[in-house]
């Protein structure tokens, strides 16, 4: 099957690139041109007309690259037109109506390139996360792991796995046979470095996660605080409605920042105080459910008006600001006690010290986001591999202790395969060539 679809991006634009792959690509440019395929990698214009009638759709570049050497693996082109929606719809109806044609899914040019072994499952992941990129320092991220840093650390991870675990199958194999003493000792030595890294990596503070994902702040207090006033202010756009009437926030409002070059996910939350209406105790709920996910929590209260609850109190940790809204209406000096508290006086209203809590925000972030080319994990997935082949691996120093060999290389095997799905490698055949490439069989 052949697919074709607009790489360029929707809208209006100077120029649109449209990406055909598959067996039946150097049929589409011919049938498009008239002509047969131009030379492999040379921009080449050519005039581009409707299948069967010949009425020209536009003239444009056509870049074509025969297999295997293209982004996807198979026969591709790419056909840059001057990007209005009606050429690209009459670009798009003529391919579609080529036998054995069809338009693309959503990343699948992408998923081609890794079945064909262009790409690994990280590069792969890199470059949506590149494409999705907001901020800088997403940027960044995104290039450090296309250039294939991380993947060549749990490779290498990896291969000193399957190296253990071909003495291991020998063992199994010829029990007869002992093996020599340094061989046992390389085993233990080999399995304690890879878990003593992978226990390095995972001890990471999710900094790649959250680079990728946004860093999580939470607005929580009592009602009427200040708190969708606050959140509007940051984003600097009506996001949230503010109104005089308690308990107007009901559910969680989320929106995306870029604060000084991080990403940031704000949310405004419910009030949180006693109540007995159904909708409003769900939402402060969700409120204290928030809390706990976020990565820092703004906690916002009435100078005038301080209502601290224990919930409150509980709220204000190390990840933790106080933040004491409408100082225009406070008369006299806040509580001595709170100024203990790590704590900004504002008010949104007269737009007082707001430089300050941002200040505040801004400082908390680059701690949080101290980044080394330690980092690695950029997602769920890698950390829940990565934990799982540590478990497997404890497994089998323990199995392997007590000589039992058969479960210990079992567990070993899953410590294996849950390093490459990292990657999006799994084969057993690389275990049967490690043995027959380290041991003389049959001497």
């Amino acid at each position: 099957m052949t697919i074709y679809a607009l790489s360029s991006g929707p809208g209006i634009s100077g120029i649109a690139v449209i990406r055909i792959s598959g067996p039946e690509t150097s049929t589409a440019i011919r049938l498009l041109t008239g002509l047969g395929t131009p030379k492999p990698r040379v921009a080449t214009l050519r005039k581009i007309n409707k299948i069967n009638t010949s009425e020209l759709i536009d003239e444009g570049i056509i870049l074509w690259f025969p297999a295997p050497e293209s982004y996807t693996g198979e026969d591709m082109a790419e056909i840059q037109v001057h990007g209005s929606k009606a050429v690209i719809d009459a670009l798009h109806s003529s391919i579609s109506n080529i036998e054995n044609c069809r338009l693309a899914e959503p990343g699948e040019f992408t998923k081609l390139a890794f079945q064909n072994g262009k790409i690994n499952l990280l590069k792969a992941e890199s470059i949506a996360d590149l494409i999705s990129s907001e901020t800088e320092i997403q940027r960044q991220q995104a290039i450090k792991i296309m250039k294939g840093r991380s993947a060549d650390q749990f490779n290498f991870l990896r291969e000193k796995l399957l190296k253990i675990l071909s003495h291991v199958e020998a063992k199994i194999d010829f029990p007869d046979e002992d093996l020599p003493n340094e061989i046992l000792k390389e085993i233990k030595k080999s399995s304690d470095e890879v878990l003593i890294n992978i226990e390095k990596i995972l001890n990471d503070q999710k900094v790649g996660e959250r680079i990728r994902e946004g860093f999580k702040i939470a607005i929580l207090g009592p009602t009427n605080a200040g708190k969708s006033s606050l959140l509007n202010h940051l984003s600097n756009r009506d996001v949230a409605i503010v109104s005089e009437i308690a308990g107007t926030t009901r559910d969680v409002i989320e929106t995306h920042l870029n604060i000084d070059g991080y990403p940031v996910i704000v949310s405004d939350t419910a009030g949180i105080r006693e109540s007995k209406n159904e909708i409003e105790k769900k939402g402060i709920k969700l409120s204290l459910n928030r809390a706990e996910e976020a990565d820092l929590k703004l906690v916002v209260v009435d100078a005038k008006n301080f209502d601290f609850t224990d919930v409150l109190k509980g709220l204000l940790d190390e990840n933790a600001i106080l933040v004491i809204n409408k100082l225009d209406l406070l008369e006299g000096d806040i509580d001595p006690g709170i100024k203990k508290l790590n704590h900004v006086l504002i008010s949104i209203k007269e737009n007082l010290n707001i430089d300050e809590l941002i200040s505040k925000i801004k400082n908390t972030l680059k701690n949080k986001f101290i980044t080394s080319d330690d980092i690695l994990i950029t997602r769920e997935r890698h950390r829940q591999h990565l934990e799982q082949c540590l478990e497997h691996l404890k497994k089998f120093n323990k199995k392997n202790e007590d000589e039992d060999f058969d479960k210990a290389a079992e567990d070993l095997r899953l410590a294996t395969r849950h390093l490459g799905m990292i990657v999006g490698k799994v084969d057993v055949e690389e275990i049967l060539g490690s043995i027959f490439n380290d041991f003389c069989i049959g001497k």
